[in-house]
């Protein structure tokens, strides 16, 4: 199909595609500690991510992001799931998922922050960005081969995110 028949109209609603990725050996997960005066989640915990560049796929993508911002090099990630944040306006952002298990190569930190191999057990005792006390449970369980969880995360009033996730189809692998 040629790119004009793509279907895109600028009032549709759009999105901003990112990758998520998290690194876990054995009972600890590498999160990265936001840069304190970082304009977005200043001095609290997340995974690595980053934008999707044009051109990239969104595996080429994380595998960019995880050794821009660590150092590290991972041949094992895999797709655990896709959130679309509803940001209330146009556009909204799509975030790819991924995690892996074996990274190699010297950990470095970045501008975007410090890192740290945080242990499983410790999760609730650390500064996290909001959504993520929803997201690693399931992350954490997941296996490659698993079928990808779909989630949707939208604001309150009060501005606190609320996370919904999709059912898997009839016949999916079901947790």
């Amino acid at each position: 199909m040629p790119a004009i028949d793509q279907g895109v109209n600028f009032d549709r609603y759009m999105l901003v595609p990112r990758t998520l990725i998290f690194i876990v050996q054995g009972t600890s997960i590498l999160l990265l500690k936001g840069s304190i005066g970082k304009r977005l989640w200043s001095g609290l915990y997340n995974g690595i991510g980053g934008h999707i560049e044009e051109g990239e796929d969104i595996l080429t993508a994380a595998q960019r992001e995880l050794f821009e911002e660590t150092g590290l090099v991972s041949d094992d990630l895999y797709l655990c799931g896709v959130d679309i944040v509803n940001t209330g306006k146009n556009p909204g952002v799509c975030i790819y998922i991924f995690k892996g298990t074996h990274a190699r190569g010297e950990l470095s930190n970045s501008q975007e922050g410090s890192l740290e191999w945080i242990s499983c057990t410790d999760l609730n005792s650390v500064p996290l960005v909001p959504d993520l006390l929803v997201f690693l449970p399931r992350i954490l369980d997941m296996k490659p081969g698993d079928v990808p969880f779909s989630a949707y995360s939208d604001y309150d009033d009060n501005g606190s995110i609320q996370v919904r996730f999709g059912k898997p189809e009839k016949g999916a692998a079901q947790k």
